[in-house]
Parts: C-alpha cells; structure tokens; sequence
C-alpha cells in the first residue's frame, strides 16, 4: 500500500508538468505548424554527422555560425536517423518552448501564488521573439529551459549544489553566460558553507562578551581595529578553501567549470585553436556589422531588451521589481538575482565583442516576465488595510491599461512571425525537395554556388557534403562548372534574407554555359557539368 502510494506521488509530480508540457507543445503546433531548424541548427546538424564519421567539422565555407558543443552532439547522435534528425530537432525545439513556459510559471507560482505564475507563463509564451527564435530551433530555447530548470531546483531546494551545478553545466555547453552563473552560484555555495562552519563568536563577534568594555578600552580597540584580526575575513576565507578543498567541494568546483573547459577542448580539437568559437564569432559580428562593445550595449542593450519585453513589459517589470523588493522582498529576492545576472552576463559579452542582439536577452525576459505579473497581481499578496494595496492596484490599472492599448500592435508581431515561419517553411522545404530530387548528381561534378551564404548549410546537409562544396555566390564567384542554384521571385529573396546586413548581391544570373536542369516554386537549378 505504501508502495502504491509512493508511486501515485512520484506519478503525479511528474505527469502534471509533462501534461502541462504536452499542452502547450500540441496548441504551439496547432497555431505555428511550419517551425523549421534556423542556419545555426541546421549546420550543427551538418557538422555533428562529420563528427559522427570521425572527420573533423568543416568551418571553411562563408560565414560558418558559431559551433555549440551540445547542439552538435545532437547532431552526432542524430546521425542514424538521416532526414529524421530535422524532425527530432523541431521537437526538442517546440518542447524546450513550452518548458520554458511552463518554468515561468512553476517559478511565479513558487515565489509569488498560481495565478501569478500563470500571467508570467502566457506573457512569455506570447512574446514575438519567444515564439519565433523557439520554433526556429535556436539554442537558447534550450538554454533558457535550462537555466530555469536551475533557478526551479535551487528554488525548492534552497543551496541545492549539484543538480544545479550540472544542468548549468549543460546550459553553459549551448552559451557561455552560463559560465557566470555556474561560477557565482559556486561562489555563493562556498560562502553559504563557511557561514555554516563558522563558531557563534565568529558568526556573531558581539554576542562574544556580555559585557561593555569601558569607554577607553573601546577607542583602542577601534583604533586597532583589523578586520583580519578580528575574524571577520581571514576565518571565512579559510572556511571557503577548506570547503573547496573538500571532495564536496572538488565534485562542485569540477561542474561549475566543466562547460568552459569542455567547450575549450572542443574548439582546439575540432579547429585547432581553443578559442576558435571567440574569435570566430567576432569575425561574423564585425563582417555582418552588428552592435556590440560597451558604447554600443549603453546605446542599443536597452532597446534589445526592450524588443523582448515592449515597453509595457518594459514598465510592467520595472515597478514588479521595485515593488516586489520593497514589499515582498524574501519572494522577490533569488528573481531579482537571477534577473540581474542574467543582464550582467549579457553585457559582460556585449562588452567583449559578441553581438548585442535581443535574443541574447531572451533569460533575463523570462524571469522579468514574472515580475510583469507581481506588477499586475502582486498586491493581492499584501494585507487588506496595507497602506501601498491600492497605489499598487493604480499601479496595476495603468500597466494593464499600456497592455490594451499594445494589444493590435503584438497580435501584428506574433501574426508576422506566424507568416515569415510560414513562408520561409516552405522556401526551406522546397531547397530540401530539390536537393532530393536527384537533380544534383552524385557525386557533385563541381560545386554548388548559392545566392547567399543562408543556404549553404541546408544543402550541405540534404546532399550530405561538406559546406565547403557550397558557396555563396554573392560572397566568392560563380564557378565555371558546377550548379548554379537561383530564387524564382523577389518574394523568395525578401523571405530567404534573414539578416538586413547579409552580404548579398541579388541580381546574380545564370552563366549562358549553365542549362536549367530542375526547377520547384521557388528555386531553379543550372549545371553544367
């Protein structure tokens, strides 16, 4: 009987998320059905399958995105499946999207009350960037569902050690803001223990003496006063390293830097250099001239949080943070971190060099969002005669208020990223259907030149070769035998440019030598072989 019990509790903490999970994935797939793996993922899919087959990945065609250790994992494990890697990966993208949702809402209910969480859950799951960097197959969905998955352990289980340590770990192989965070929670982890080690004379120094000494013997003492001596720092920073020291403290040490050691051995032994990933991505951010460095993230990291929140988020968040802090301050306290070294890792990296893009800031959205939702429904948690109940629910009206006003201008955000995924969908469908059409004879008796460098991955992946048989006509030349792949419409150039700053010349023809071999709505193809 006890047994059945156990089981029925075991079965129901985990079938109630998993039902919630399963929800959300079946009405994202019923409303957005066209997701499809973005250039980042489809490459990581490419160059997982090299791996799979011992080669070294193939970062020598235009523009390579910059290689994620976990994503190709999946690429090497997925290898088997063929084809059927792009339908494991779209699931693990809508799912991750969903997770995400649904830690929003388990944190917002764990911090504030249910209905908070679930505001915070229907915030983030309506956000334009969400929706559409989450069912383009983007890394971070994954990473974000990590990192809160982090945030929710240590939540329940307060100095968790470990089970954090290792899913940030795991974040931290997908992108390096991780890294922070694994450190500072180690760091915290390492205080936390010295505080627990610590006598109650050291914990407390003034509850040492019952007694006041005279007035003079506490002038010397001010006047000697070193806090070393005085065991406030030189105990606790030994307690620290005894503590790091420590098998305990080995195993956690070893997690919170597993992700940069592994990423570092990953780029040297795959490009040879272990900082490959660095300089590489700095090397895309300056050739696709995108912000970044400190002046930039001053000017424009506002703005790119601000594209994740809009501004009655923006607002919304805000005052959630003020008043959760002020008036729910134990509640509000591990989000308010959380947030805050979320933004810190994220301008930390902008100031390094990385881009200053808003999907970098998508983490740190997340949490807010939970904070949106204690603007609007925090002040039912004060008590009925609290002074700041009702400047709160005034507060609440007019963030409620910019949201009705904001309503036409996200259901135009969402209904565009609901076009473009379907529009780019079958662009990308139809470059898949004509690399499978047998038009492209094997083995290639040239390369394939392409419009810009967005195709390459797709087709290096659909005609198993290496990228580098691919190339951007817009960024090398034509060749003078090989294929030549050309959009049949401006439509298909205005939808397959993702980036404004691509370099892309769209006016590019067919040699006379080329003969046109296939053709679908939105490509043609020319060999000549």
């Amino acid at each position: 009987m006890y047994l059945r019990l156990y089981l029925a509790s075991v079965l129901r903490k985990w079938l109630t998320p998993a039902a919630w999970v399963a929800a959300v994935t079946a009405a994202l797939l019923i409303v957005f059905p066209t997701g499809f793996p973005n250039y980042d993922t489809i490459y990581a899919l490419a160059w997982g399958r090299e791996l799979a087959h011992g080669a070294s990945p193939d970062y020598g065609a235009a523009l390579p995105p910059t290689p994620h250790p976990l994503a190709d994992l999946l690429g090497i494990v997925t290898t088997p499946l063929g084809d059927g890697a792009i339908e494991v990966t779209m699931a693990i993208a809508y799912l991750s999207l969903a997770l995400v949702g649904y830690l929003a809402y388990r944190l917002g209910a764990l911090w504030f009350d249910r209905p908070i969480g679930a505001l915070a859950a229907a915030i983030v799951l309506t956000r334009a960037p969400y929706l559409s960097n989450g069912l383009r197959a983007y890394v971070d969905l994954p990473y974000i569902a990590l990192c809160l998955g982090a945030l929710l352990i240590e939540t329940k289980r307060p100095r968790a050690g470990w089970p954090v340590l290792a899913l940030l770990a795991l974040a931290g192989l997908l992108r390096p803001e991780a890294w922070l965070f694994s450190v500072a929670y180690l760091s915290y982890l390492l205080l936390a223990a010295a505080e627990a080690s610590a006598t109650p004379e050291e914990a407390n120094p003034s509850s040492s003496s019952q007694e006041d000494p005279p007035a003079s013997e506490r002038r010397a003492s001010l006047e000697r006063a070193d806090t070393q001596r005085a065991g406030l720092i030189r105990p606790a920073l030994g307690r620290s390293r005894d503590a790091l020291l420590s098998p305990h403290g080995a195993v956690l040490t070893a997690l919170a830097l597993a992700a940069p050691v592994l990423w570092v051995l990953f780029d040297w032994i795959t490009a040879g250099t272990p900082t490959y990933s660095l300089t590489g991505t700095r090397e895309t951010v300056d050739t696709l001239a995108r912000h970044t460095g400190p002046v930039d993230l001053v000017l424009w990291g506002p703005r790119a949080l601000g594209e994740v929140m809009q501004w009655p988020g923006m607002v919304g968040a805000a005052g959630g943070v003020a008043l959760g802090f002020v008036f729910l301050r134990r509640r509000s306290a591990l989000g308010i971190v959380a947030a805050a070294l979320a933004l810190a890792a994220f301008a930390l990296l902008a100031a390094a060099g990385l881009a200053i893009i808003a999907r970098y800031t998508m983490l740190a959205g997340a949490v807010l969002a939970i904070f949106v939702a204690v603007a609007l429904l925090g002040w039912r948690l004060l008590e009925t005669g609290h002074p700041w109940r009702r400047r709160w629910q005034a507060f609440a009206g007019l963030v409620l208020l910019m949201f009705v006003i904001w309503a036409p201008n996200q259901w135009d955000l969402d209904s565009t990223v609901h076009r473009d995924l379907s529009n780019q969908g079958t662009i990308e469908r139809d470059l898949t259907d004509l690399a499978d059409s047998g038009a492209f004879v094997k083995p290639l008796c040239g390369p394939v030149a392409v419009p810009n460098h967005r195709a390459i991955p797709r087709l290096a992946f659909a005609l198993e070769v290496k990228p580098t048989r691919i190339v951007s006509a817009s960024e090398e030349s034509i060749p003078r035998r090989g294929y030549f792949l050309d959009p049949t419409s401006p439509f298909v150039i205005h939808n397959f440019i993702l980036d404004p700053n691509d370099p892309t010349r769209s006016s590019l023809t067919a040699p006379k030598s080329f003969e046109e071999v296939a053709s679908n709505p939105s490509w043609l193809l020319y060999r000549h072989c």
